[in-house]
């Protein structure tokens, strides 16, 4: 979905780009990521990296056909600015996120860990995107994007039919809302037992956002319905 989001593109900026997880192929990328530990984990044939903020982007304005922000904008120190950037360096932009709304929904954080809604509730997600957007004249379209049972990336809701996964402390380390968390309270959602039964249950949680090619902000954003 990331690949049809960015249309026609031939280069593409990605912000936030860590290790290069969701970085397309067959286009000339180039990554900006503010972390270089995260820089030297990317593996050998990734698209060249350099340090930087999303706030200020070192390239020249229109320096790319799209620029992506996949599961970063929360990291932000200031969305509006970061928003600003990426329409100033690209004519499209395709950005990834979530709804908090949506996400308390799923099983492991309204049954188990509770306390990952009260740290997100104010981190800028899907409405802040949107209304960011919005703000600067940007046409919005929310879509949604679906995270497939087998999902390997390890974020939060990868494991959604998985749920003995999250016994596992690797698995639980990888995830930012749970390693966040005070060490009681993750004993505390353990000591209820996940069990294989909420294979089932339904996990919407990530959202995707795209610009035209001609730079007016219009952005998709949808609620993830896990692929059966």
């Amino acid at each position: 979905m990331i690949e049809s989001a960015l249309g026609p593109a031939r280069s593409v900026l990605n912000v936030g780009a860590g290790a290069g997880s969701y970085e397309p192929s067959g286009r000339r990328v180039v990554a900006v990521e503010p972390s270089a530990t995260m820089i030297a984990q990317r593996p050998p044939g990734s698209a060249p990296a350099v340090q930087g903020i999303a706030e200020a982007l070192p390239v020249g304005g229109g320096a790319f056909d799209a620029a992506t922000a996949i599961l970063t904008v929360h990291h932000w120190t200031d969305l509006r600015a970061g928003l600003s950037e990426l329409r100033r360096v690209s004519r499209r932009q395709a950005v990834l996120t979530w709804d908090p709304a949506v996400s308390s929904r799923f099983w492991l954080v309204e049954e188990y860990f509770p306390q990952i809604a009260e740290r997100e509730r104010d981190l800028a997600t899907l409405d802040a995107v949107r209304d960011e957007l919005e703000w600067a004249g940007a046409r919005v379209e929310v879509i949604p994007v679906p995270v497939p049972a087998d999902c390997t990336d390890g974020f939060t809701g990868a494991y959604w039919r998985r749920p003995e996964a999250c016994l596992d402390t690797e698995v639980r380390a990888a995830m930012s809302p749970l390693a966040l968390l005070d060490p009681p309270d993750v004993e505390r959602g353990l000591g209820r037992k996940i069990t294989r039964h909420k294979a089932h249950c339904v996990h919407p949680v990530v959202h995707a956002h795209r610009t035209d090619p001609c730079g007016h902000g219009d952005r998709c954003a949808g609620n993830a319905r896990p692929a059966r």
